[in-house]
């Protein structure tokens, strides 16, 4: 194989892991009817570039971690025929999810068509203690981690919301007051006392009018929320193109002339093409299959997300967007009650057939190769 079967394998597979990934962020946002779908998309697709732009920067531990080196021999890592059949087997089997609507891994897929590779290889031997170290581990406990962390934000945040009052319009207002002071202190500060003494007050509108204060700005409770959930949708988004660029982008390495830089705007280019053209049907799996959510429900999750997904990423751990963001949504159905078990079953299968799937596939186009 040459490089050029490297090149358009790797846009394969980054095409499908646009299409497999980059609504997930978004999916709380159509789930609860806070974006339509074709503002949720552009909101995803927008997002997740910048973050695939600033991968180059940010995540340069992801790009030299998913080069291969430490977990198959350099002789391996420096092969085209064994980059390009990783790329391929990848790119196929997420694509095959997608097309059935299955969120998974694409760093799963990336492993399993790593590990595939290498036992065709006749010198491949894997270091399993980095790879369970170094990659099985955050994905096995990521999903674990985002249940619980999310079930406590929206527990909190439904806690909190119940001592708000039932108005949700509030206001900053001026009202004047008079406070009684002694003859004394009066008499020394008579000319202060002229001035109008003012204080400013945050509480619903009503109160505002009932003490004839000045409303300086008035704001919605359910408006804000709204705000603040884009955005937190947008950060889910940004930390997915900022993790999942750079394990992408290290399997162009062996391209010559295409450094660090070129590697992740091609990527993210084509993860943007296929978020675009191929998101739909993982979209109604994450937005209304896993549990009814309602808006600050999906505010929770996403907020679960972004944290947890920027914070591996800056510490150079390979963790899924996917197992996180679907354990924040699953966790959040537990606690209210909604969650549907059998799409929870169906996704875990997808999830625990997509690293061999994709290791036969990568070890079937290596064995090509080698003929």
């Amino acid at each position: 194989m040459t490089t050029p079967f490297l090149l358009i394998a790797v846009c394969f597979l980054a095409y499908a892991n646009g299409a497999n990934d980059n609504f997930k962020g978004v999916a709380s946002l159509f789930g609860s009817g806070a974006a339509n779908y074709r503002r949720a998309l552009l909101w995803a697709n927008l997002t997740t570039l910048a973050g695939s732009l600033c991968s180059f920067y940010l995540a340069q531990g992801l790009l030299a971690k998913f080069s291969g080196k430490g977990l198959v021999q350099d002789a391996l890592v420096h092969s085209v025929p064994f980059m390009s059949a990783v790329a391929g087997g990848a790119g196929a089997t997420v694509i095959l999810a997608t097309r059935l609507g299955f969120p998974v891994s694409t760093t799963h897929a990336l492993l399993g068509a790593m590990l595939g590779s290498a036992v065709v290889a006749a010198f491949g031997e894997i270091n399993l203690v980095a790879l369970g170290s170094h990659f099985m581990l955050p994905l096995l406990l990521s999903p674990l981690l985002a249940m619980g962390l999310a079930m406590l934000v929206s527990w909190t945040a439904a806690a909190f919301r119940r001592r708000m009052p039932a108005d949700p319009n509030a206001c900053l207002c001026e009202e004047e007051t008079e406070m009684p002071l002694a003859a004394d202190y009066v008499a020394a500060n008579a000319v202060w006392l002229d001035r109008p003494k003012r204080r400013f007050r945050l509480g619903s509108q009503a109160d505002c009018s009932a003490l004839e204060a000045r409303v300086l700005f008035g704001l919605n409770r359910r408006t804000l929320a709204d705000g603040v959930h884009f955005l937190s949708a947008g950060a889910v988004c940004f930390a997915r193109g900022l993790n999942d660029t750079p394990k992408i982008a290290a399997l162009l390495l062996l391209v010559p002339a295409m450094g660090a830089s070129y590697s992740i705007a091609l990527v993210a280019a084509m993860m943007i093409l296929g978020g675009l053209l191929g998101a739909k049907r993982v979209a109604a799996t994450m937005s209304h299959k896993i549990t009814a959510i309602d808006h600050d429900q999906g505010l929770a999750a996403n907020l679960t997300t972004a944290l947890l997904v920027i914070f591996a990423s800056k510490l150079g751990m390979p963790v899924s967007t996917t197992h996180v963001s679907v354990g924040a949504l699953f966790g959040i159905g537990l606690l209210s009650g909604k969650a549907r078990l059998g799409v929870i079953k169906a996704i875990v299968l997808s999830w625990l057939l997509t690293l061999p799937c994709a290791a036969l596939i990568a070890g079937a186009i290596y064995s090509i190769s080698l003929a």
